[in-house]
């Protein structure tokens, strides 16, 4: 049982273990209350939650089937399930997007009779998804983060954000050019309809008022019970799909970034490499311990907000184990009959260090 959760949830294991471990040098006391941001783990729970109900009334598949409908050519379609990652992930985060539009890939790609295609389209959706996060606060774990962490406001994140977004949107497009051209019919043997359309409008309305207490219009707290109570009124089931391990994780870093803040000579060490380049340094961080981790441990040790954002979200390319978003495309692939995870690790590998080749200059010249 042990062992099967320490596959399950490797990251929140690891998160714990370095927590306690950081205790050996730094006893537990008052200050350990200072460490954790209420405000992320609040709109982190709110956001999950509406997110949830959103997907269970089965509007992105609905949207994902309407888009894809018809005669196109083998092009237009793989470059549409590229792009559909890249844009919902600005709003319901990385994961969820890839958690909905991999295994939707897989069903496209099997009807139009083009498997051979399936890697190409699964990395390009990972990363499309990676980069497509990093445009708004609630993209991605990191940047809600760094966004509260920082009291950064809409026009200041937006304004270094959005041109690195624009730039991997044409990147992505120049990409899918390889995909081939032709004619065929896509057609699906069970459309997708709205489970309901009055649960579909309460979690709109509530997916707003998680965006205007982001955006610091409404307090957080006051969100959480709106969230909370009504979610549970309607359908107490979606409370349960909430990623209570991601907001237990969260909690660990907490704790250890925390504790190596509180240590001198780390403190001393990790400022003075943030310094130099805080951009470079939470990219390498984050191909380690991945960037939402990366994003919560350097956020004590630099001011240089602008460099931390750019850095953890960039980093999310690279390894495999550098976005967690990136482990869910390529458990869903590998769980394909005819998976080839050698294959797909090489070409991930070589697509994800292109991106950073590219766009981590260019983010020094933006």
């Amino acid at each position: 049982m042990l062992l099967s959760f320490l596959r399950r949830e490797p990251v929140l294991c690891a998160a714990a273990a370095a927590a306690l471990l950081s205790m050996v040098a730094v006893p537990p006391s008052a200050a350990y209350l200072s460490y954790v941001d209420l405000r992320v783990l609040c709109l982190l729970f709110c956001l999950m939650a509406v997110v949830a109900g959103l997907q269970s009334c089965q509007l992105f598949s609905l949207l994902a089937q309407r888009l894809l409908s018809g005669r196109h050519s083998p092009r237009f379609v793989m470059t549409l399930l590229v792009l559909l990652p890249f844009f919902t992930s600005m709003l319901v985060t990385n994961d969820v997007s890839l958690i909905t539009f991999v295994p939707f890939a897989i069903l496209v790609l099997q009807i139009i009779g083009r498997q051979e295609y399936l890697i190409p389209v699964v990395v390009l959706q990972t990363v499309a998804a990676n980069l497509g996060s990093m445009a708004t606060p609630v993209g991605n774990p990191q940047n809600l983060f760094l966004y509260a962490s920082y009291e950064l406001s809409a026009g200041s994140f937006f304004g270094v954000m959005l041109p690195l977004a624009l730039l991997s949107l044409v990147g992505l497009l120049a990409a899918c050019l390889f995909f081939p051209k032709g004619v065929i019919q896509v057609d699906f043997s069970q459309p997708c309809t709205i489970s309901s359309k009055k649960h579909l409008a309460l979690y709109t309305l509530l997916f707003l008022l998680c965006l205007l207490s982001v955006f610091r219009v409404l307090h957080y707290g006051v969100l959480t019970v709106i969230v909370a109570a009504l979610i549970f009124a309607a359908d107490r089931s979606i409370l349960r799909k909430v990623d209570y391990c991601l907001l237990l994780t969260f909690v660990c870093f907490f704790v250890f970034a925390g504790n190596i803040g509180a240590i001198s000579q780390v403190r001393d060490f990790l400022s003075g490499l943030l310094e130099r380049s805080a951009v470079l340094s939470s990219i390498l961080a984050s191909q380690v311990i991945s960037n939402v981790p990366a994003a919560v441990l350097l956020a004590g040790f630099t001011e240089d907000w602008q460099g931390l954002l750019v850095g953890t979200n960039l980093g999310g390319m690279g390894t495999l184990i550098a976005s967690l978003a990136s482990l869910i495309s390529f458990k869903l692939y590998a769980a394909q009959p005819e998976a080839r995870p050698g294959r797909y690790l090489a070409v991930f590998t070589a697509v994800n260090a292109a991106g950073l080749l590219i766009l981590v200059p260019l983010s020094y010249l933006l």
